[in-house]
């Protein structure tokens, strides 16, 4: 028996600046449990997509009653593996994640879409699937019933963490366009530039 969760999600920004927030999303105070994130492989196709595959690292808080589970010298933190293809033409970008550790107690796996709205401009969608399964035998139900909960939980942060991303890369974008403005306007009073010449 596997959990199974989808939902959709209507971003208000264009797809390209979701992804470049995407890449940018941690830290973030939202997703204080992510710890690292690290590239471990990226490759351009001929095709023109980008491919990656990054590991990242996170806090395992668990309830009291499921940590008899865990022998007391085992690792809290959760690797989890994250692959993601950009995907320019179709305008869509695809990660799949799920865990590399504590399989046995919990495996969890997830695939996102992000893809430009053809309905609405300057608008992202995101469709997000997860499926969440327990080897636990005589406590997979209750398991998978407290990883959904954590999952929908975590699924909030994570949008809170991508619009805070999305608020710095809006504001990164503000600022170089008041800064490119600004410039303009001192080449037209002939503040800038080169000197004229005697």
């Amino acid at each position: 028996m596997v959990k199974y969760f989808s939902n959709s999600t209507d971003i208000r920004s264009t797809w390209d600046h979701v992804v470049s927030a995407f890449w940018q999303r941690y830290p973030n105070p939202f997703s204080t449990h992510v710890l690292t994130e690290d590239v471990v492989y990226r490759e351009v196709t001929a095709d023109h997509r980008l491919l990656s595959r990054r590991l990242l690292t996170k806090t395992n808080r668990l309830p009291r009653w499921a940590e008899r589970f865990f022998p007391s010298g085992m690792s809290r933190s959760v690797y989890i593996i994250e692959d993601s293809i950009v995907d320019p033409v179709t305008r869509s970008l695809t990660t799949y994640t799920w865990n590399l550790n504590h399989t046995t107690l919990m495996s969890v796996e997830e695939r996102c879409v992000f893809q430009e709205s053809g309905e609405q401009p300057a608008s992202t969608q995101l469709k997000r699937e997860a499926w969440i399964s327990s080897s636990v035998y005589g406590f997979s139900r209750p398991i998978q019933e407290f990883g959904l909960a954590r999952f929908k939980s975590n699924q909030v942060k994570a949008m809170k963490g991508l619009e805070y991303a999305l608020s710095n890369l809006h504001g990164m974008y503000t600022a170089a366009a008041v800064k490119g403005e600004k410039c303009k306007g001192k080449v037209e009073k002939g503040l800038l530039g080169p000197r004229p010449t005697s």
